[in-house]
């Protein structure tokens, strides 16, 4: 409920901005907390009106003013006046958060103006209490000699500083030149720097290397993208008329309708703490037999997690392999990637870090059965580097794992995001690139890459605390 207003509008947000505290009021923020007053003004007379002619054309092209009174009058004033407020911070002198304390509850609400001063970002959250930062500067393999070591440590104090971040590794790929640094520890108190060869979960950036399977076959003419998922299917899942439409190109780039996770989700032995441990294909097909979509296959952008396993599930199909020995023999093996791994063995073990949670507390490591292909690798900066390299080289490489890689780059949406096979496009100061982040309960991850720019970014946390921000800083700053 609380995920309200313009959640449909920054679900897809791939920029994470950093919160850093507040010091001399800048004359935006004066504005910013200006239109605050009118709209806690108008929130505590329950004026949905007038709130809504404080927002801007971005935002009412999402949210019509009869929808936003809805929201208003069913899911946000029935909370309450709002008794006090507390300006939490304003970031990147744009984004405002502020602290909402209701009768019963505090939240927070996150708010932009656009250029004419009118309501862009307007969106409610549970209120979450910052971890206090580092009170002792973190330890680091940074050198600190060039002009661009300097510049990568005053971003990467911004994350690794952090209450709640623990060990931070960072590649970069400049001109054919290799940088790598660690920042923090492995595990808490251990005082053991992570570095380039520290394994990390890398979440959905395993998504990508899904979509090199998928172009693989697609290459050696045993599937086609067009190809209907049913075709894969037990008989009695895909004699649901719902799957019909749904093409492996679909799942792929995240167009298939199907829902962001299966509503059999919590059933029989779920982990709430490793919540893919035990979804196994019975599950998965039992849901797949009744559920309906959300959309029409191949007309709408909806990232799912649920239609990249389903892809994977199909890929093992086809090739009579696991999806961890596709990935072994059909790119890690090819490209030297010796620690990509789904499953961690004895031997990479020493190497994997311990994992926390966003408020810095340990949480286990998530393992995978049925829906591996959308989450489930491991994985570590020397390896993710010469995967971006290889992905650079693509289009003018003639091995097998170039070609596939050149074809998940192919441009296959573009409404309500860009994609290409797995790889989402984004924009970053002019210079569009080819990007896929990750994050599980314990872990996040960021890998970027340019070309043209002749550049590449992967960032490994082994915190749930996003690393967009800081892998985009990175890109802003090197390209």
């Amino acid at each position: 409920m609380l995920h309200t207003i313009n959640n449909r509008i920054y679900s897809l947000l791939l920029m994470i901005l950093f919160a850093v505290p507040v010091s001399a009021q800048s004359l935006q923020q004066r504005k910013n907390d200006s239109v605050f007053v009118k709209v806690k003004e108008f929130f505590n007379t329950q004026d949905a009106e007038g709130i809504y002619s404080l927002t801007g054309e971005s935002f009412r092209k999402e949210l019509s003013a009869d929808a936003f009174k809805t929201i208003a009058t069913t899911q946000l004033f029935p909370i309450g006046k709002i008794n006090s407020s507390t300006l939490i911070s304003f970031v990147n002198n744009q984004l405002s958060t502020y602290k909402l304390e209701f009768g019963t509850v505090t939240l927070q609400l996150l708010m932009t103006l656009d250029d004419k001063d009118k309501l862009g970002m307007f969106l409610f959250q549970p209120y979450k209490e910052t971890s206090p930062e580092k009170l002792i500067e973190a330890a680091t393999s940074n050198p600190l000699k060039t002009p661009a070591d300097k510049a990568i440590d005053s971003i990467a104090r911004k994350y690794i500083q952090k209450g709640n971040t623990v060990g931070l590794s960072i590649g970069i790929l400049k001109n054919g030149q290799i940088s790598t640094y660690g920042y923090g520890e492995t595990t808490i108190g251990n005082k053991k720097l992570p570095d380039a060869n520290t394994l990390f979960e890398i979440g959905s950036i395993s998504k990508t290397f899904t979509a090199v399977l998928l172009a693989y076959y697609v290459n050696e003419g045993k599937v086609k993208l067009t190809d209907p998922v049913t075709k894969y299917l037990p008989d009695s899942v895909a004699a649901n008329p719902e799957l019909q439409q749904i093409t492996l190109l679909s799942l792929s780039n995240h167009t298939s309708g199907l829902a962001r996770m299966p509503d059999n989700w919590e059933k029989q032995a779920f982990e709430p703490l490793n919540p893919y441990k035990n979804y196994n294909k019975q599950l998965l097909f039992a849901y797949l037999k009744n559920c309906k979509l959300e959309t029409k296959p191949g007309e709408k952008y909806a990232y799912t997690n649920l239609g990249v396993g389903l892809l994977g599930i199909a890929l093992e199909k086809i090739s009579g392999k696991s999806y961890e020995v596709m990935v072994k023999e059909l790119i890690a093996k090819p490209l030297g990637l010796k620690s990509t791994v789904q499953h961690i063995t004895p031997e990479l073990a020493p190497r994997f870090v311990t994992v926390y949670n966003a408020e810095g507390k340990a949480t286990p490591a998530w393992d995978f059965d049925a829906l591996a292909s959308c989450g489930a690798l491991r994985s570590t900066v020397t390896d993710l580097l010469a995967y971006a390299k290889a992905n650079m080289q693509s289009a003018t490489g003639t091995s097998k794992p170039a070609k596939a890689m050149e074809l998940t780059h192919h441009i296959t949406f573009e409404k309500d995001a860009k994609m290409g096979l797995g790889w989402h496009i984004i924009f970053v100061d002019g210079v569009n690139y080819i990007f896929h982040n990750g994050g599980t309960y314990g872990s996040s991850s960021f890998l970027a890459f340019n070309t043209e720019k002749n550049l590449a970014v992967v960032v490994l946390s082994n915190a749930a605390e996003s690393t967009d921000g800081l892998g985009t800083e990175l890109l802003k700053k090197l390209q």
